[in-house]
């Protein structure tokens, strides 16, 4: 592996305004970045709509295919441990073996996996495709980000390129929730397998003649024992973190694959700084940039998407909504991060990386907190929108701002292993937040009648106030540690 790059960089965190503004206008994307950018985009995006598609559609598959109640979660467990435990080994193999490889080996594996589960009659088959799609996404999520950031350098055009991915992902989980009740009330649930096979077919068909690969001029040896450490690693928290959303932190399964986990990732800090060609370079994880930026991405979709839990509990339990209902009235919030994506390449180049977190992070905070005023009275639909909206700017602001941070600075080779850990912590960010705000809910309406409307808006209120509280944490953190780096740090 080459030697990491001494150039000077480009300093996005803290240039002042008045000097930005006097810097020559920003350069335009090519066509062929155009086109890049656009395939790349509808990619992540099919990968977006696949986390949320079948949330709504679970108990018709689970009648149609005669799954217990307690074995339903499996369709949505089996594909977070394969696409959490897998994608920071993707991600390196991304930089050893080609990223546009990788990319477009693992679109046509999502694309069979989800023929596979649209024509599947039993359990087996069914969670069978559910993990290949979740490998999948684990191969093709850092992939396609490692070819985004070397198509577009450092500076304006990749923060625009990451703001407008990450509405676009952000986007994709509503519109996964909104598709996936459409799909199931008017043709059947297997559609929403179905829809994803012509869109991975067109991806694989013109893939090979629109990217182009970068990867290292020497590949080394893959560090097996760091390989098998962090994916055993993070299969066993992601494990332990989907038992704790259903039942409870303290049962010995849930403790067991917590501890578990945590030795295993601890036992792959180790490996690491012995191995000759480590998975990730302990220098690395030494860059403040990477340890503080992906700290305040996991926490930003930690709390984003617990409060799109803690919401549909809110619409579900106490307005009364239905399902589909539910998934249209979080169509604003899946404006509010187009938007927000939209905005946030503009944003980033103007006031900073730190900048732009800490402000994404106090609007989040802010339209958060004043969730807590909702009541059970049908009127109150209108603050949530409002405050969703304003939240999904402020979101989308951080998790740009995250992008840009974690994969700032860093050479050309390493960037597959920087988005793997960025992907990483999206998913693990993705995974953890659920358990966490369910725990808190149920910890509020213990001794309560669980399903009336009232105990549900306690449980829902004070969750809340947890959630806002962690968004200003990150906040903190950002604003406390992603100073001015020098180079190389």
């Amino acid at each position: 592996m080459s030697a990491p790059s001494h150039a000077p960089q480009r300093d996005t965190s803290t240039a002042p305004a008045a000097a930005r503004a006097a810097a020559p206008a920003p350069p335009r994307m090519t066509g062929r970045q155009r086109l890049v950018l656009t395939l790349l985009l509808g990619a992540q995006f099919m990968i977006a709509v696949d986390f949320s598609i079948l949330n709504v559609a679970l108990p018709v598959v689970g009648e149609g295919l005669g799954f217990s109640l307690a074995n339903l979660q499996w369709i949505a467990t089996a594909f977070a441990l394969a696409a959490a435990g897998f994608t920071l080994l993707f991600g390196r193999i991304a930089d050893l073996v080609g990223r546009k490889r990788l990319f477009v080996g693992g679109m046509v594996v999502l694309g069979l996996a989800s023929a596979l589960g649209g024509l599947a009659t039993t359990p087996e088959v069914l969670l069978t495709a559910r993990v290949l799609q979740g490998l999948a996404t684990a191969a093709v999520t850092p992939a396609g980000l490692a070819l985004l950031t070397t198509a577009f350098k450092e500076g304006p055009l990749r923060e625009r390129a990451l703001g407008l991915n990450g509405a676009l992902m952000s986007a994709g989980f509503t519109a996964g929730a909104v598709l996936g009740g459409l799909l199931t009330d008017l043709l059947s649930w297997r559609w929403a397998f179905f829809v994803n096979v012509p869109v991975a077919a067109l991806v694989v068909a013109l893939a090979p003649s629109v990217l182009t690969d970068s990867r290292p001029a020497t590949r080394p040896r893959l560090d097996v024992p760091g390989a098998t450490t962090v994916t055993g690693g993070l299969l066993l928290l992601v494990y332990g973190l989907t038992r704790a959303g259903e039942s409870g932190w303290t049962t010995p399964v849930t403790l067991a694959a917590l501890l578990a986990g945590a030795v295993l990732l601890v036992a792959f800090l180790f490996v690491e700084r012995r191995a000759a060609a480590p998975l990730v370079p302990v220098r690395i994880l030494r860059r403040r940039s990477v340890v503080w930026g992906n700290t305040t991405g996991l926490i930003a979709f930690v709390t984003e998407t617990s409060l799109v839990f803690l919401l549909t509990l809110y619409l579900q339990k106490v307005l009364g909504y239905t399902p589909l209902a539910t998934g249209l009235a979080f169509g604003v919030l899946g404006l509010g991060t187009v938007t927000g994506g939209t905005l946030a390449g503009r944003v980033v180049g103007r006031l900073g990386t730190r900048a732009t977190i800490v402000t994404g992070g106090a609007v989040q905070a802010a339209a958060t907190l004043a969730l807590v005023a909702l009541g059970t009275s049908g009127a109150w639909i209108w603050l949530l929108l409002a405050a969703t909206f304003v939240g999904g700017v402020g979101n989308m602001l951080m998790i740009v701002g995250f992008m840009v941070t974690a994969t700032s600075g860093l050479p050309d080779e390493e960037q597959g292993l920087a988005t793997g850990l960025a992907t990483m912590t999206q998913q693990v960010g993705i995974t953890l937040g659920i358990p966490v705000m369910s725990a808190v809910v149920t910890a509020r309406t213990a001794g309560l009648d669980a399903t009336g409307p009232h105990a549900v808006l306690s449980g829902v209120t004070v969750a809340v106030l947890v959630n806002a509280g962690l968004v200003l944490a990150g906040t903190l953190l950002a604003g406390a540690f992603l100073r001015p780096r020098a180079a190389g740090k």
